[in-house]
C-alpha cells in the first residue's frame, strides 16, 4: 500500500520534463522571429528601393519633359527671330516705291526665300549648346511646320512726300510703307529620352519702312491720335487700342492696369512725341517722369505699352491751325481762301448767302439755314439755273444735327433749331448725273437746286456745314445704324462745342475692326490672317468722309442711346493756336458731359488741342487708313500742317512682332 502511493506521488507528484527540453524550445523561437524580422526589413529595404528608383524614374521623365518643352519652346524663339532679321535685312538699303520689289511668297518672293531659309536651318533637329558648352545641355529642336506671308492689302503706303515734283508712281511720292506679314510656326523639342513636346504659334510681323526725312504738308487727318498741350503728370491716357500715326508736342503719359482701366495699350502705328521724357503712373496713382520709351514699373505697377511700330521722343513739333476761316469761306465759293486768312464779312455773308424762303443772311441773326445764291443761268454754267454755288450751308446760331443716308446715293441732313427742322437732301446721282439739292424747312417752304455743293479744288461733291454756334446734338438714325452716306464727303464746323449724343457712323466702314473679322458680304475664308485695322477689300477707293471741326471749342460726349458704349466715325479735330491757348476746361480737347461711358470706338482719328479728363473704361480709335494709302484723301476742307517724316538713313526700318496666339499641344 504505501509502495503503489509512493509511486503515484512520484508520478504526479513531482512529474519533471526531460533535462534541456525546456532551453531548446526557447532557442527555436527567437530564431524564428528573427527571420521573420530580416524578412520584414529586406521586403521594407525592397519596397524603398522600389519606390526610389519610380521616383527617380517619374522625376527624370518630368525633368526630360520640361527639357523638351523648354527646348521646343526657345526654337520657336530662335525661328521667329530668323524671319524678323531677313525680313529686316530684305530691305533694300536705297529707298524705293514701293522698297520691297517681290515681297510675297511667289516664286523669288522675299517670304518665300525666309521661309525656305527657316525650313533648311531648322528642318533637322537643332541643338541649343555650342563650343565647350555643348554637352551641358543636350536639349535639342525642330522646326516641322512653318508659314510666312505677306497679309491681305499688304503693303500699305502710310505716307506721301509732297515735296518732290516727279516720282514713280506719279506725284505726290510715297515716302513710307507698313509691310505685314502674317506667320505660324511648329516648334518640337526633344530630351535625353524619348519625351517630346510640340508648340505652335502664330501672328504677325509688321514692318515699317521710310525715306529719308522730310517735311511734307499733311491735313491732320493723317494723324491717328494727336495732342498739342499735355501737362506732365495731369493724367494718364483712358487705355485702349489706338491705329494710326500718333503724336503729341509735350509728352505721353500711361498707366497701370487698375479696374476698371484694365485694357491693354496698343498702338500698332508710330507713337512720337517733342518731349524727350516720358509719364507713367503706377497703381498707386503716383505719376513717374523716365527718359526710356518703357516698359515702366513692376509687378502691380508694370506699364508695358505695345508699341508695335516704336516710340520714338525728342521730335520736332507739329505746327497748328490757326482758325476755322477756310471752312467759313468754303460754304460760300467752295474753295476756301486758306488758313490765317481773313473771316468773311457781315457784308460777304450777306451778299453771298440766302435761307429757303429767298432772304438774305442779316447781321446779328439768331438763327437760320443759309445757302449760297442759288445764281442764274448766267452765273450756273453748265448747271441749270437755279443752282448750288459754293460749297455747303452755313447755319447761324445752334443747331441739333442729324445725319442719315437715303437710298443708295442720297444723303440727308436734317438741321434743328428751336423747334423748327430744317432738312437738307444732296443727291449726286440724281438728274442724270447732275445732283439736286432738296431744302426744305417745315412743312412748308421748299428750294430745288440742280448740282450738288462741290469741293473747288478738288472737283469731288462734297459738303460743308459751317455752325456759327454750338452743335448740341450731332447724331446718325440709331444705335448702329449707319449715318454717313457712301461716298458722301462732309465736314462739319462750329464755332463753339460739338455734343455727340448717339452713334454717327459709315454705312460702309472702310477698315476692320478686330483681327481676322469677316468682312460683310464676302466669302469667310476671305480674310484669314487679316490684321486690325485693315482696309477692306473694295472700299478703299470709296469716298466716304466725315470730318469734324472746331478750332474754338470741344468735342463733347453726352450718350443718350440707353446704354453705356457710343461711336463716332470720322477725323475728329478740337485743334487751333487760340485753342491751345485756352486749355482751361473750355476749349480745344475731347470731354465726358454726360454719364459713364464703358467703350468710345471711332473709326477715323482724334485730333485735339488739349486733353481733359474723361469718364471713359476703354477707348478705341480704328485709324482710317485711306488717309495715308490715297494721296490727298482726307475730309473736304480739313485743316492742315507740315510734318517731318522718314530717318536719318536712306532707308529706314522698324520691325515689330505681333504674337496672336502661342499653344502648348504636348500631352504630359
Amino acid at each position: 500500500m504505501k509502495e503503489f502511493y509512493r509511486v503515484r506521488s512520484s508520478t504526479f507528484v513531482s512529474p519533471r520534463a526531460p533535462r534541456g527540453l525546456g532551453h531548446r524550445r526557447t532557442a527555436g523561437i527567437a530564431l524564428v522571429t528573427t527571420l521573420l524580422m530580416l524578412a520584414l526589413v529586406t521586403v521594407m529595404s525592397l519596397g524603398i528601393v522600389i519606390a526610389l528608383s519610380s521616383q527617380t524614374l517619374i522625376g527624370g521623365f518630368y525633368r526630360n519633359f520640361r527639357g523638351s518643352f523648354y527646348a521646343a519652346d526657345s526654337g520657336l524663339n530662335i525661328a521667329r527671330q530668323q524671319m524678323v532679321n531677313q525680313l529686316t535685312a530684305g530691305v533694300p538699303s536705297a529707298f524705293g516705291t514701293p522698297p520691297i520689289a517681290n515681297p510675297g511668297s511667289g516664286a523669288g518672293g522675299l517670304a518665300a526665300n525666309i521661309l525656305a531659309g527657316v525650313t533648311a536651318s531648322y528642318g533637322g533637329s537643332s541643338v541649343l549648346n555650342g563650343g565647350a558648352g555643348i554637352n551641358g545641355w543636350k536639349e535639342s529642336f525642330t522646326i516641322p511646320g512653318a508659314t510666312l506671308s505677306l497679309a491681305a492689302g499688304s503693303p500699305m503706303i502710310t505716307a506721301y512726300n509732297t515735296s518732290t515734283g516727279s516720282c514713280t508712281p506719279a506725284a505726290p511720292c510715297p515716302s513710307a510703307y507698313q509691310y505685314t506679314y502674317n506667320y505660324t510656326l511648329t516648334s518640337m523639342g526633344s530630351a535625353q529620352g524619348t519625351e517630346q513636346a510640340t508648340v505652335t504659334e502664330n501672328g504677325s510681323i509688321v514692318m515699317n519702312v521710310t525715306g529719308l526725312q522730310a517735311t511734307n504738308a499733311v491735313s491732320f487727318a493723317y494723324f491717328g491720335a494727336f495732342v498739342d498741350k499735355y501737362p506732365a503728370c495731369l493724367g494718364p491716357l483712358v487705355p485702349g487700342t489706338t491705329t494710326g500715326p500718333m503724336f503729341t508736342n509735350a509728352s505721353w503719359e500711361f498707366m497701370a492696369s487698375i479696374p476698371p482701366y484694365t485694357s491693354p495699350y496698343i498702338f500698332t502705328d508710330p507713337v512720337g512725341q517733342q518731349s524727350g521724357t516720358a509719364y507713367w503712373w503706377d497703381s498707386g496713382g503716383s505719376c513717374h517722369a523716365d527718359p526710356t520709351p518703357g516698359p515702366w514699373g513692376s509687378g502691380n505697377s508694370l506699364v508695358n505699352p505695345n508699341f508695335q511700330a516704336g516710340f520714338q521722343m525728342g521730335q520736332p513739333a507739329v505746327a497748328l491751325p490757326t482758325n476755322s476761316f477756310s471752312q467759313e469761306w468754303a460754304v460760300i465759293d467752295g474753295l476756301g481762301t486758306g488758313e490765317g486768312s481773313a473771316a468773311p464779312t457781315a457784308a460777304n455773308l450777306s451778299s453771298s448767302l440766302q435761307d429757303v424762303h429767298g432772304s438774305a443772311y442779316t447781321s446779328g441773326a439768331s438763327a437760320g439755314v443759309f445757302v449760297d445764291d442759288p445764281g442764274t443761268s448766267a452765273t450756273c454754267g453748265a448747271v441749270a439755273a437755279p443752282c448750288v454755288k459754293g460749297g455747303g450751308f452755313y447755319v447761324q446760331g445752334n443747331a441739333q444735327i442729324l445725319l442719315q443716308p437715303s437710298g443708295s446715293t442720297a444723303q440727308i441732313y436734317q438741321i434743328t433749331q428751336a423747334g423748327v427742322m430744317t432738312t437738307i437732301t444732296i443727291n449726286p446721282a440724281a438728274n442724270n448725273g447732275m445732283g439736286t439739292t432738296v431744302i426744305t424747312q417745315g412743312s412748308g417752304a421748299t428750294l430745288t437746286l440742280n448740282g450738288v455743293p462741290t469741293n473747288a479744288m478738288s472737283g469731288l461733291p462734297s459738303t460743308m456745314v459751317y455752325v456759327n454756334g454750338n452743335i448740341t446734338g450731332l447724331s446718325g438714325p440709331g444705335q448702329g445704324q449707319g449715318a454717313i452716306q457712301d461716298n458722301a464727303m462732309i465736314t462739319l464746323t462750329a464755332a463753339g462745342n460739338v455734343t455727340a449724343t448717339g452713334d454717327v457712323l459709315y454705312k460702309t466702314e472702310p477698315v476692320t475692326y478686330t483681327q481676322n473679322q469677316i468682312v460683310p458680304g464676302s466669302n469667310p475664308a476671305c480674310c484669314s490672317g487679316t490684321p486690325m485695322d485693315t482696309l477692306i477689300p473694295g472700299v478703299k477707293n470709296m469716298n466716304q468722309v466725315l470730318g469734324i471741326y472746331t478750332a474754338t471749342g470741344n468735342f463733347d460726349l453726352a450718350n443718350t442711346q440707353g446704354n453705356q458704349n457710343i461711336q463716332v466715325d470720322g477725323s475728329i479735330a478740337t485743334i487751333s493756336q487760340q485753342d491751345s491757348s485756352n486749355c482751361s476746361g473750355s476749349d480745344g480737347g475731347f470731354r465726358n458731359t454726360g454719364g459713364h461711358i464703358n467703350a468710345f470706338n471711332n473709326v477715323g482719328g482724334q485730333i485735339q488741342s488739349c486733353i481733359y479728363t474723361a469718364d471713359i473704361s476703354v477707348e478705341n480709335v480704328w485709324f482710317d487708313r485711306r488717309f495715308t494709302a490715297r494721296a490727298g484723301f482726307a475730309p473736304p476742307w480739313f485743316p492742315s500742317t507740315s510734318i517731318q517724316q522718314g530717318g536719318p538713313l536712306p532707308t529706314n526700318v522698324i520691325t515689330k512682332v505681333q504674337r496672336v496666339q502661342w499653344l502648348n499641344t504636348s500631352a504630359e
